[in-house]
């Protein structure tokens, strides 16, 4: 670990977390919706009310299900909120690398969205917790 005068160096997710996001409203095409994470090559999306709160997250995965039912179906399309997960766990945005890379290790989901005032300021993957801790640490060493 770093020290500084004694004391752990304290670094916020703020300056690691992802701030221009792809979102999606619940009455969203979920075809599009699908479309649009694949052509950007997002794994996921948060979903936001028409207040701009968070109410869900639209993942890859929960796009799978479309592709299922289509193929095997012949059942294609509705809407984002009928397939974007519900449970969320969300990370406060002055939260340190250190929380954020405890509460991923802890998780089973690979990011969280951030938020400051209940409101969605960012996302924070495991890829950008590992790099922070690389810069951080990691390059601080012998």
């Amino acid at each position: 670990m770093y020290y500084a005068q004694g004391r752990i160096m304290s670094h916020g997710i703020e300056d690691y977390m992802a701030t221009e996001l792809l979102s999606f409203g619940p009455d969203d095409d979920i075809v599009a919706a699908m479309r649009q994470l694949l052509e950007r090559h997002f794994s996921g999306a948060p979903v936001l009310d028409s207040e701009r709160r968070l109410i869900g997250l639209l993942s890859q995965k929960d796009c799978l299900e479309i592709v299922y039912n289509t193929a095997y179906h012949q059942d294609w399309g509705g809407r984002v909120e009928q397939y974007m997960s519900r449970e969320i766990e969300t990370i406060d945005a002055d939260c340190s690398v250190l929380e954020a890379a405890e509460k991923l290790q802890a998780s089973k989901f690979r990011r969280f969205p951030v938020m400051r005032d209940g409101r969605l300021v960012g996302q924070i993957s495991r890829h950008d917790v590992m790099r922070a801790l690389d810069e951080i640490y990691l390059q601080k060493t012998p």
